[in-house]
């Protein structure tokens, strides 16, 4: 696995075609292995746009910290 850092924000699509933002948490254990732990906010958006608006606004994110899937 990979022990780059990932964004701590995703902007996936759900089933439904509504935009999600999942918060990511990276910590390391004592081996410096990486664990993620993800947490899918729930707020529905009709856009990507609308979903980084949210993010930035609402939830501290900065330019650079996303992630689209």
């Amino acid at each position: 696995m990979s022990r780059t850092l990932v964004a701590p924000f995703l902007i996936a699509k759900d089933a439904e075609g509504q935009f999600r933002v999942t918060i990511r948490d990276t910590r390391f254990n004592s081996q410096n292995y990486p664990i993620v732990t993800s947490t899918l906010q729930p707020e529905m958006f009709k856009s990507a746009v609308a979903a980084r608006a949210h993010a930035k606004q609402n939830l501290g994110a900065e330019a650079g910290q996303f992630a689209s899937k």
